[in-house]
Parts: structure tokens; sequence; C-alpha cells
């Protein structure tokens, strides 16, 4: 039987997003149910499967950890096609909104922990026992709202025929590693227009830096080496069904060469595969002082 119901359980850390989340997608035309009693998730897979009621069709569930593996077990019916978005962000980010915002974490408020730091960790060894590479995992530790939309809607935007596509993003190691990359480059060994003082103050973006990083020998053999084994894995990523892969890649401080590696690698597969970049830490005052 041809699935024709779209469910999509969204779960994650507490404080990484969940609501701001579900609002988008409630924006992009998905009925959102929260808090909604494990215990009727049977009733509620039949009603999915038979109900005409247009808001079934493209349904999203948001979770907590505690009741997010047996959602996900329970989930289970002939028409319905259930994807999984999670939301995590870092320990030290969690913490700050959490703090900034006053609210109490569900597992102090339930005394499942006795601190916010407990409480993190236990909930992330709660989630890691169901967490599967085939989830959508988006890690907002640097994201602002507007960004996390464009994500979510890469992903689900009920429109889009489903098709494999690539995130490549540049970071800077400085700032922490992206969560959510599937694949992670260190591009640190490469030559670093840092050290140029009149290329200092550009970036990857920037032809003059751009054109210093590829024409270096190191570059080139760095490149080919690394398409060579992209071509091969996103082949097999596509016969395996896979709907998206994220690649990161990273240098000190996510402004010279992981900018220019990712515009490379971007402008490469974009003819090829539905391509997407984002640099998650070039920084305005790279501009500003030009």
């Amino acid at each position: 039987m041809e699935k024709t119901k779209k469910v999509i359980l969204v779960s994650g850390m507490s404080g990484a997003g969940k609501s701001t989340a579900t609002s988008i997608l409630e924006d992009m035309g998905y009925h959102v149910i929260e808090n909604f009693p494990v215990q009727l998730i049977t009733l509620l897979v039949d009603i999915i499967e038979n109900s005409t009621d247009p808001r079934y069709s493209n349904l999203v569930l948001s979770t907590n950890a505690n009741d997010f593996a047996m959602f996900l077990h329970g989930l289970k019916g002939e028409a319905i096609d259930v994807s999984v978005l999670f939301l995590d962000a870092s320990d030290l980010v969690l913490i700050r909104r959490y703090k900034s915002s006053r609210r109490m974490h569900p597992l102090l408020l339930s005394n499942s922990a006795n601190t916010l730091e407990e409480a993190i960790a236990v909930e992330r060894q709660i989630l890691s026992r169901t967490l599967n590479a085939s989830f959508v995992t988006i890690d907002t530790s640097f994201l602002t709202v507007k960004e996390v939309k464009r994500i979510l809607e890469q992903y689900f935007a009920k429109s889009a025929i489903p098709s494999f596509s690539i995130s490549f993003m540049s970071f800077g190691y400085k700032y922490g590693v992206p969560l959510d990359a599937d694949l992670m480059i260190d591009v640190r060994f490469l030559p670093n227009p840092f050290w140029v003082p009149e290329l200092r103050v550009y970036s990857g973006d920037d032809p003059q830096v751009y054109d210093y990083v590829m024409e270096k020998e190191q570059t080139r053999e760095f490149l080919k080496r690394m398409v060579s084994f992209l071509d091969y894995a996103f082949g097999e990523y596509v016969k395996e069904g896979k709907n998206h892969f994220t690649v990161a890649i990273g240098c000190t401080g996510g402004q010279h060469r992981s900018v220019a590696v990712t515009n490379y690698l971007y402008d490469h597969y974009r003819e090829q595969y539905h391509s997407y970049k984002q640099h998650r830490d070039e920084k305005e005052w790279i501009r500003s002082e030009q």
C-alpha cells in the first residue's frame, strides 16, 4: 500500500527549539499536536490511517525525551510515512538558554535530576538510545529562527518532490563543531590566508582569498581526492534512499579556508544535486573592516 499520510515526529533536547520548529511547520501547512498522551498512540494511528480529515494527512507530533521511543515504535501503519525531526544544541547553549529564560527543565520539574547540568545529561542519555542516522537532525546552537525556517523548508516543504540534497557548511573549530553534520572535513592543514596581512580582513567569499586557497598544490590535491570520495559516497547514499546529507568543512576560525572550500564544493555539486550552503561563522567584522 502506498503511504499516503505524512507524520513528522519532533523531539530532541529541551531548550533546543522544538516549539520554534513546530510553529514553523504549522505555518508551512502541517497540523501540529503537542503533548499527546503516548498511551493513546494506537488510537491515534487508527485515526490517521482511516480519517478523511485533511489535517491527518500532514501531521506533526511533538514529544519529550521520555515518550519519544514509544511514539517512534507506535507510529506503525501501512499508510503512514514517518519522518523524525531531532532538535539539538550544545550543552553550554542549552544552559545559557535556560538561565536567560528562567524556565525550569522538565526533568527538574519531575524530580528526575537535581541540577540543570544533570538534567541535560540525563535527557541526552535517554534520547541517545534511539538516535538513528536516518533522522533529520538540526543543531540550533548557532542558528537564527530565519535559518531554522530555511532548513525546515528544505526538508519538509509539502510541495517538494523527495530527492537527495546536500548542505555544505563552513565552520570554525574555535566556536565548536556542528552537531548535525553527517561528514566533517578538517581543512586546517591548508595554507592559511589569515597569516597574509593583506588577506586577513577578507573571507573565502572574496576572490583574492578564494584564489589564494585554490591555487595551492595542497588544495588541488586534497580536492581531487575529496571529490572522488564524495562522488562515490553520494551515489551510494542515493541508492540507500537517504534524503539529505550535511557536509561540514572546518578551519580554525571559519573565515577563510573552510569558506573557500565550501564554496568550491557547492559550485561543483549544485548542477548534479539539490545543494545548499551556509557559512556558519563568517563574521560581519570581516566586511566592516574593508
